[in-house]
This record gives C-alpha cells, sequence and structure tokens, in this order.
C-alpha cells in the first residue's frame, strides 16, 4: 500500500508553532495550490491543503516560512477526528509533511532585494562572450 503526496503551493498563513506535552514541536500551516484548469468563467481554482510538520522540521518551517512563501510539501494524507465544543466529531484530513522544500527566497533576503539583477553587470562590451 502506498500513501504518498506532494504539492506545491504558497502559503496562506504564518505557520504556527506549538509543543506538545512532552516537549515536541508541532507546526500547523496551509498552502494554497492552484488547480490545473480553469473553471467555466475562465478562472483558476485554488485549494487549501493543512500541513502538519513535526519535531526539527516543525521549528526550521516556522522559523523560515512566511505568508505567501512558495514551497513543495512531500508527506502523507492523515485523517483524524475530534469532537468539537458542540458535541459534534468533526473529521480533518491534513498532509504529515516529511519533507518541506523552500523554493523561493524571503523578502528581505533576496540578492539585490528591490532591483532587477544584471547579468552583465560589471562586464565591459569586448568581455561579453557572444
Amino acid at each position: 500500500m502506498l500513501n504518498r503526496v506532494i504539492l506545491i503551493g504558497r502559503l496562506a498563513a504564518d505557520p504556527e508553532l506549538r509543543y506538545t506535552q512532552a516537549g515536541v514541536a508541532v507546526t500547523n500551516f496551509r498552502i494554497a495550490v492552484d488547480r490545473p484548469f480553469s473553471n467555466l468563467q475562465g478562472e483558476r481554482e485554488t485549494d487549501f491543503f493543512p500541513v502538519v510538520t513535526w519535531r526539527k522540521l516543525a521549528e526550521t518551517c516556522a522559523h523560515n516560512l512566511s505568508k505567501g512563501r512558495l514551497v513543495a510539501v512531500e508527506g502523507r494524507l492523515q485523517n483524524r477526528s475530534y469532537q468539537a465544543q458542540d458535541g459534534t466529531t468533526r473529521w480533518v484530513t491534513e498532509v504529515v509533511a516529511d519533507n518541506v522544500r523552500f523554493l523561493d527566497w524571503p523578502k528581505d533576503d533576496r540578492p539585490d532585494a528591490g532591483a532587477a539583477a544584471d547579468p552583465f553587470d560589471g562586464f565591459e562590451e569586448d568581455e561579453v562572450p557572444f
């Protein structure tokens, strides 16, 4: 049997880092993933997937990710239930990630943030190989 999921999307909100009673780090966040097709109005719809990370990966995600960041998430789907305040049972399907790759730079850490990088900056015209 196989339970594997790979998603690429942007964080819908900042990650939330918590610790269990045993001191284990857990981070929750949601990613927005555009569907690969347009609806009848010609618009692309978006799905929002809850993601859970544990231990060191949870701390890494919490300290380095923020709303809008582009990530690739690898993991497995998991269903769980809980009792709501009104006494009803609620079910949640989420991605339990074992690998999260950061696919872009944080806004304030980009090389030459705010300026378009000129690949020929610093070269003289006779030094360009074409």
